[in-house]
């Protein structure tokens, strides 16, 4: 509900006003009447005001000072409109120049102001909306350059975000629940990485656009990206550390889950936050071997990282056999017994990362063997967006146990022929079907195929994800929808499937190059 202040020194105009039209049904609520200038002021100091309605004419501080005073000292953001007679009309047009929305001629019609604050509250729309288009634009350009990029607009970055020296990325993990059968909504995993920024905006004030979401992130786990500064813990009289936990404690309550902050690398400028992000990512590779912590500092972690490795050879190949005879309880108990080498001889880094490439190329290799135009770079995007990474990273046996059965199904289906006619019905599925939540894994239930499988043949076959298929149709339809109808852009990325604004614009920004609202404009010149 938008606030209205009313000011004017004639108490029956005060009074006509507010019962001259329905101000709940417009949207609006009559937050305070005030008789002059002076005393709308001293209100404005005190409280939060969308709208001011005043009288030019007033004793004490005119409507005029008032908008000047406003304006000037940035006491509030409020939208102004001046009531003046018919001799005072080049009052109003003064205070036009001062940035006044508009004006309202006495006697006031009913038509001219609900015409006017309904022009108001779209004005405020559209401003909310460009500044989600900015935030978008900027998120667009911090991952970009988290990633290495240069294509990075870091003029833009620099101007939209406060920096200084001293820079690392963190990485805000949700700890979803390990042993469910259940996987999260994908919705509600983006619901969640909102509130989580919501939150970090909220205790940082005007720092909540160091809060980012990877656009390309597409598998099932809630994380979120910061890039925290030396002088976020300076300015609050904090050592780094305490600052990082403060910040973990008050993400935990708003997100009423259990989470925990990896921190990567620190570097000297935002310009090499790459090499902190990779560092970050890195960490995480190791935790599942470790003790639990609500904070992981990349400097302390690298301080425990012992000397010599250790490949559990006789361990891992067992599994891969287990995988390859299709033997889902030997598969089980290689698993468990995987887990307990490695948590029994506490393994660092340097040892973690060698086994989880071992297991992977033997994995890729298995594969290859069974069909020979087999692309291996397409079979490890196959691994990485399933669950082996989560069975490595998040420490669940349960996890990498299922990935492993997965993928013993997955090779199953190698060794037969493809399925005639699978493809052309996943592509009526997308078609036909793109606003509602499909998925990979739904798809290979109602057609009795592993997932994993499945969307390895339909990279093969269109030259793309599943995923980026989806993807790519919605948009389009959207574009279309912007193009030949005025719908809301909310409206439309409901329509197509995506129930989080942010999220649909951010999706719309990487495939046309350009925001909803600018795609429209440029589409009607």
């Amino acid at each position: 509900m938008r606030k209205v202040l009313l000011v004017d020194d004639e108490v029956f105009i005060a009074q006509g006003l507010e019962v001259l039209i329905d101000w709940r049904a417009e949207g609006y609520e009559i937050a305070a009447v005030c008789r002059n200038g002076r005393e709308a002021l001293d209100w404005l100091r005190g409280h939060h005001v969308d709208l001011v309605i005043a009288d030019v004419m007033m004793p004490e501080m005119t409507g005029l000072e008032l908008l000047e005073t406003v304006k000037r000292e940035k006491v509030s953001e409020a939208s102004f409109v001046i009531l003046s007679g018919y001799g005072e009309f080049a009052f109003a047009q003064q205070a036009l120049r001062y940035g006044c929305m508009d004006y309202l001629l006495k006697p006031i019609e009913r038509d001219d102001l609900l015409a006017i604050l309904r022009r108001s509250s779209y004005a405020s729309q559209t401003a909310q909306m460009e500044q989600k288009y900015e935030e978008a634009y900027l998120a667009r350009n911090l991952v970009a350059l988290l990633h290495g990029s240069r294509q990075a607009d870091m003029d833009y970055i620099r101007s939209h975000m406060r920096l200084s020296s001293g820079v690392r990325y963190l990485e805000i993990d949700v700890l979803l629940e390990r042993d469910s059968d259940e996987e999260e909504d994908a919705d509600e995993l983006a619901g969640l990485r909102t509130r989580i920024r919501q939150s970090c905006r909220q205790l940082l004030q005007g720092d909540g656009d160091h809060c980012v979401v990877e656009l390309s992130t597409e598998q099932l786990t809630c994380s979120v990206g910061f890039v925290c500064c030396d002088y976020m813990a300076q300015e609050r009289g904090l050592t780094e550390v305490l600052f990082v936990q403060q910040l973990h404690r008050h993400l935990a309550v708003s997100a009423q889950r259990e989470l925990r902050i990896i921190a990567g690398e620190k570097v000297e400028d935002l310009e090499q936050i790459d090499r902190s992000y990779r560092s970050a990512k890195d960490l995480k590779t190791l935790l599942a071997f470790r003790g639990q912590k609500s904070v992981y500092w990349y400097e302390q972690e690298l301080e425990e990282r012992e000397k010599g490795s250790m490949l559990l050879r006789q361990q891992l190949d067992r599994l891969v056999e287990a995988v390859e005879q299709g033997e889902h309880g030997a598969i089980e108990r290689c698993v468990d017994e995987l887990f307990a080498w490695m948590r029994e001889r506490n393994m660092k880094s340097r040892d973690v990362n060698l086994n989880f490439h071992y297991l992977l190329f033997r994995l890729i290799d298995l594969a290859c063997s069974l069909d020979g135009d087999a692309d291996q770079e397409e079979i490890l995007q196959l691994i990485s967006a399933s669950t082996v990474e989560q069975g490595f990273h998040r420490g669940s046996r349960r996890h990498l146990t299922r990935f492993a059965c997965d993928y013993a199904d997955y090779l199953a289906q190698l060794r037969h022929s493809e399925p005639s006619g699978i493809l052309r019905d996943i592509e009526r599925e997308i078609r036909e079907n793109y606003a509602e939540n499909l998925t990979l894994q739904d798809l290979g239930r109602k057609y009795f195929i592993n997932s994993s499988y499945l969307g390895q043949i339909f990279r093969k076959a269109s030259g793309q994800s599943f995923k980026a298929a989806l993807t790519l149709q919605r948009i389009n339809e959207a574009s279309r929808l912007l193009r030949q109808t005025d719908r809301k852009i909310g409206d439309i990325a409901e329509a197509v499937g995506y129930r989080d604004v942010d999220y649909f614009i951010s999706r719309f920004i990487e495939l046309k190059g350009c925001t909803p609202s600018r795609y429209r404009k440029n589409g009607k010149q």
